[in-house]
């Protein structure tokens, strides 16, 4: 009996596992309320994510610690009307009173961008602490990936994935984005890694991890954020929102829970500042290691520190390529809801 048993499970799970997954139809208020009580959707995303049509995530630490106010909302306003030109639904996501707030109103933003730096920069590791007593937190790509997850979002644009940091060999410090990278399924478009980091063990940790790194665009050079070229292959490249997006949809139907990272180098018009903006990373890099900065702070003052040695092309050129990163999202995120809705 216990071996028939056992016989019978199998089959089942045989045929769960060659059956693929496709899109259903869904009723908006029962999507809701399908969803863990923790979470809350705006009016917009809800709507869509029930139609099954597109919706980009977006990050909040760039709004908070990104920038300062209130260059920072208006930045945020103006990623996610390229979303929606593109055909998407933004999905900002920060944690506001003890909720997960996917979508976030003209109020919220305003905020997130007043906060600045007393917002705390929430990862998966400080999720429930900044939930359970109701703190401001605004997401990492870490952090935006869980959420994103939770809610049925595939895509998410940011500037740059956090890394292995230089010296990891003695120090561990490793970004928590890569071993989410390893265990969230969802892409996240952006400009690379920081040249701030060790970019050759960035790529071996993601090829350990099992994570897809693609080239986006003419290039097979993996992006380093301010600059185009990083002197690394990338494992793969593709050229077409279409391409990304059967990528994206062949990793769900083999049940692979891992994330990918899909690397879209700067525009070239901003690509002609980064010998400067690099010289001015050096002098960052070593600035913060005299002062002993580590963990978490360490981007945020660099980045700062960049912006103030460069004069603000930093900032123009970071700026620039998150809503390049925005638009090539939106346009892979319909890409792939076209895909589903055909059942391809």
């Amino acid at each position: 009996m216990l071996v028939s048993g056992v016989q019978r499970l199998s089959a089942r799970i045989r045929v769960s596992w060659q059956q693929p997954s496709r899109w259903i139809p869904r009723d908006s208020r029962r999507y809701s309320s399908q969803l863990p009580a923790c979470i809350r959707l705006s009016p917009a995303v809800r709507d869509a994510l029930a139609s099954g049509a597109p919706v980009v995530a977006l990050e909040s630490t760039i709004i908070s610690h990104g920038m300062p106010y209130p260059q920072n909302v208006e930045t945020a306003r103006q990623v996610e009307q390229i979303v929606i030109e593109h055909g998407s639904t933004p999905a900002t996501i920060a944690l506001i009173d003890g909720k997960i707030h996917i979508g976030l109103g003209d109020a919220e933003l305003k905020q997130l961008g007043r906060s600045g730096r007393s917002a705390i920069k929430t990862s998966r590791r400080d999720m429930a602490a900044v939930l359970s007593r109701r703190l401001l937190g605004a997401t990492t790509v870490s952090g935006t990936m869980v959420a994103a997850h939770m809610a049925g979002i595939s895509v998410f644009a940011t500037g740059g994935i956090g890394g292995v940091h230089r010296g990891a060999e003695l120090t561990m410090d490793v970004s928590a984005d890569l071993t989410e990278l390893g265990r969230t399924p969802v892409a996240v478009v952006c400009a690379g890694a920081k040249s701030i980091l060790d970019l050759p063990k960035t790529l071996e940790y993601l090829e350990t991890q099992g994570v897809p790194v693609v080239a986006y665009g003419e290039s097979k050079r993996f992006p380093a954020f301010f600059s185009p070229d990083s002197g690394l292959l990338a494992p793969w490249s593709m050229q077409t929102p279409d391409q990304v997006a059967r990528l994206i949809r062949a990793n769900s139907e083999l049940g692979l829970m891992t994330g990918q990272v899909i690397a879209v180098p700067i525009p070239e018009e901003f690509a002609e500042s980064s010998a400067e903006i690099e010289r001015a990373i050096g002098v960052a890099v070593r600035e913060s290691e005299d002062l002993g900065i580590k963990g978490k702070e360490c981007t945020p003052f660099l980045l700062q520190c960049i912006v103030e040695l460069t004069g603000g092309a930093s900032l123009t050129a970071n700026i620039a390529l998150v809503k390049n990163n925005a638009r090539v999202a939106s346009q892979i995120s319909s890409s792939l809801s076209k895909m589903v809705s055909a059942g391809q």
